[in-house]
């Protein structure tokens, strides 16, 4: 019999009520992600969550583990230093499309380009929710909103090319409606070693409803998205009849069985490969000429950010010619001073010598 706990979503589950809108996709994001913790065996007491501002930021709130409800934009680097300060802990950050890409965007491509072995996910709704309907990073060229009442004239970021381009080694998708496909990139992503980005296109219901319709309605959302799996043909339809090829250097969406294309001629998916070229191609389709993807579109591994760090400190104490046993701060920091003077020094707690 295994030694595991059997846990279950209600062992996260915090005694506070949930305070989002009714609808809200980020009721679904939080349920899914509890039952994530659950099959993954997550110890409560060995988690933390941590989150900026946003709606999605009250996530902390309703979660039965270690939380930080932060500041805005600066979730990932105050989940980075807890990851650094203790790496057995689980990180998992909670963000949305303006607090991640906007007021915390240098933060964010930062802590992805050193790859933190953190859980990022981010609720994309394409909308400042919290403070009542500005356009965000993510929304759509022409979307009239508050504060842009002819509409944007801005290109919006796309979340898996800004992470792919900050040279990220996981990047997956998914959509608030689709809960075991969410329950399952949860989980690749804490498996993964380093920093693991989920993007969920997430409903706004008050601000910002209806925003991935396109694709996630039942009629269509087979024929407009495609689920990608690693090894797997990149197929999708309702009938599975269409997939992916290459023209040159272009994807192209075909019909297996038209044209003498047969499932030989459907590109593979490989999430592993170094090469992040098809990932992001993959990961900038778009409705209407593609598929949206979801699933995990990259997930290469690389040297981890937090786990360096604590190599470089055990290397550094180890070489260090002063040795002391249960003496704090670390011989390291004090430089030339010999071991009587740091004594004298730690057992006087001389301002001069810290």
């Amino acid at each position: 019999m295994s030694d595991l706990k059997q846990y279950t979503f209600v062992d996260y589950k915090s005694s506070m009520n949930v305070r989002w809108c009714p609808g809200c996709g980020d009721h679904a994001i939080l349920n899914t992600v509890q039952k994530a913790m659950a099959e993954l065996h997550l110890r409560p007491e060995e988690v933390v969550v941590i989150s900026g501002i946003g709606c999605s930021s009250r996530f902390t709130y309703y979660m039965n583990t270690y939380g930080f409800h932060t500041i805005h934009g600066r979730g990932s680097a105050i989940a980075s230093g807890v990851k650094v300060a203790n790496p057995k802990l689980k990180v998992w950050q909670i963000t949305g499309d303006g607090d991640a890409l906007a007021i915390g965007g240098n933060h964010f491509i930062h802590t992805v380009r050193r790859n933190m072995d953190l859980n990022i996910i981010l609720f994309n709704n394409q909308i400042y929710g919290l403070t009542k309907g500005q356009y965000s990073p993510t929304s759509k060229h022409g979307f009239i909103s508050k504060t842009s009442p002819f509409g944007t004239v801005e290109e919006p970021f796309r979340p898996g090319e800004l992470t792919i381009g900050a040279r990220g080694h996981f990047f997956a998708r998914s959509i608030d409606k689709e809960l075991k496909l969410c329950v399952e990139v949860f989980k690749e992503a804490a498996n993964f070693e380093g920093a693991a980005v989920v993007e969920i296109l997430q409903n706004c219901v008050i601000y910002n409803d209806q925003t991935h319709q396109a694709i996630t309605d039942k009629e269509h959302k087979e024929d407009r998205t495609i689920v990608l799996e690693h090894g797997q043909a990149m197929i999708f339809g309702k009938s599975k009849n269409k997939g992916l090829m290459l023209e040159g250097l272009m994807l192209k969406v075909v019909e297996i069985g038209k044209g003498g294309i047969t499932l030989d001629d459907i590109l593979i998916h490989d999430a592993e490969c170094m090469d992040s070229t098809m990932h992001l191609k993959l990961a900038n389709m778009e409705y209407p000429e593609y598929p949206v993807a979801l699933g995990v579109i990259r997930k290469v591994k690389g040297e981890v950010y937090d786990q360096q760090v604590e190599r470089q400190i055990e290397r550094v104490q180890k070489d260090n010619p002063i040795k002391l046993s249960g003496i704090w701060p670390p011989m390291a920091m004090f430089g030339k001073l010999s071991e009587l003077q740091f004594k004298a020094c730690y057992e006087s707690r001389h301002e001069i010598c810290i």
